[in-house]
C-alpha cells in the first residue's frame, strides 16, 4: 500500500485529495509533531507547500516535479498577453513603474502589484540574487486552475472573475486553450502540472504555472486532479526520463539528506497546536 504525505495543517482542498486518496485505497499519514512519523520509508507520495517538500521530500525518496523558473518569461506575447521577464530581484529595485511581481515557483516574495521596485523587500531580507518574474500589469476577467497530465487537460475549474474568487466549472474555453499552450509550450513542462489560464482583453492568456503537489483544487474533480498529484510527486526511481529535469532541488541545508529536529520545529513554528502523528 502505498502512502501519501500531508502537512500539519489542512485546507479543504487538502482534505478532498486526502479523501480521494483514500478512495484509491492510499494510505495517509499527516505529520503532527516535531518527529517523522513511523513508516518513513514507505511513503511514496506528497500532497503540500514548498517548504514542507523541501524538508521532507529528500528524506522519503520522493521527486517533486516543478516547472522551469523560467517558463512563463519564454512563453510568446500571443501566450502571455503581456510582457513578462524573469530577473534577480536586485535588477528589480531599479524599476520606476508599477508591475506584477511573484516568485517563480516559491511564495518567498508576495505576488502582487508594486507601484515601482523600491517597495520590494529590500537586501535585508531577500538576497540580492533572488529571482523574480516581473510583468505588466494587466486585468484577467475570468481565470481557470487546470490540472495537466500527458500534454492534456486532465481536469480544472474557475476560480476569480474580476480579480475576486468566483468558483465554478471549467469552460470548454478553457480547455480548449490549454490543450493549446500544452501543444505549443508543453514540451518545456513536466507531464504533471498546474497551468492557470485566463481573458485578458477578450484574449486568452496563460496566469503561470504551479506544481500539482502544492495547488489548491478550488472545484476540480479530487479524483482526476489526485492522478495529477500522485504523479507530480512520487518516488523517484518512478521519474520518466523526460521529467528528471524538473524535479524541484531544494537549498542545500548542510547535513546531507537527513531532517532535523531544528528543520522541523522551524517548518512548524507557525503551526501551534500540534500534538501527535495522524496515520489513515
Amino acid at each position: 500500500m502505498r502512502t501519501m504525505l500531508f502537512p500539519p495543517r489542512l485546507t479543504a482542498s487538502a482534505e478532498s485529495v486526502r479523501e480521494a486518496a483514500h478512495r484509491r485505497g492510499l494510505r495517509t499519514t499527516q505529520f503532527t509533531s516535531l518527529t517523522l512519523p513511523d513508516g518513513r520509508r514507505g511513503a511514496e507520495h506528497l500532497h503540500a507547500g514548498p517548504r514542507f517538500a523541501d524538508v521532507v521530500a529528500p528524506a522519503y525518496g520522493i521527486a517533486p516535479l516543478e516547472a522551469p523558473r523560467d517558463w512563463l518569461a519564454g512563453l510568446p506575447w500571443e501566450l502571455t498577453r503581456r510582457d513578462v521577464r524573469i530577473m534577480p530581484i536586485a535588477e528589480a529595485y531599479a524599476l520606476r513603474r508599477p508591475v506584477f511581481v511573484k516568485s517563480p515557483n516559491d511564495k518567498e516574495i508576495q505576488a502582487m502589484v508594486y507601484a515601482d521596485g523600491s517597495r520590494l523587500p529590500g537586501p535585508d531580507a531577500v538576497d540580492r540574487d533572488t529571482p523574480v518574474l516581473v510583468s505588466d500589469t494587466v486585468k484577467f476577467t475570468a481565470e481557470y486552475r487546470l490540472h495537466c497530465l500527458d500534454g492534456k487537460v486532465h481536469t480544472g475549474s474557475r476560480y476569480a472573475e474580476g480579480g475576486r474568487m468566483a468558483l465554478g466549472p471549467l469552460s470548454d474555453a478553457a480547455r480548449a486553450f490549454g490543450d493549446d499552450v500544452l501543444a505549443e509550450a508543453g514540451t518545456a513542462l513536466p507531464s504533471a502540472i498546474v497551468v492557470d489560464v485566463g481573458m485578458v482583453d477578450g484574449y486568452w492568456a496563460v496566469v503561470e504555472a504551479n506544481a500539482a503537489w502544492a495547488s489548491g483544487l478550488y472545484t476540480a474533480s479530487p479524483d482526476r486532479a489526485l492522478d495529477v498529484i500522485l504523479r507530480a510527486a512520487g518516488p523517484l526511481g518512478d521519474v520518466a526520463p523526460r521529467d528528471r529535469q524538473f524535479i524541484r532541488t531544494p537549498e542545500p541545508r548542510g547535513r546531507g539528506d537527513a531532517v532535523t529536529a531544528e528543520e522541523l520545529r522551524a517548518l512548524f513554528a507557525r503551526m501551534p497546536g500540534i500534538q501527535r502523528p495522524a496515520h489513515t
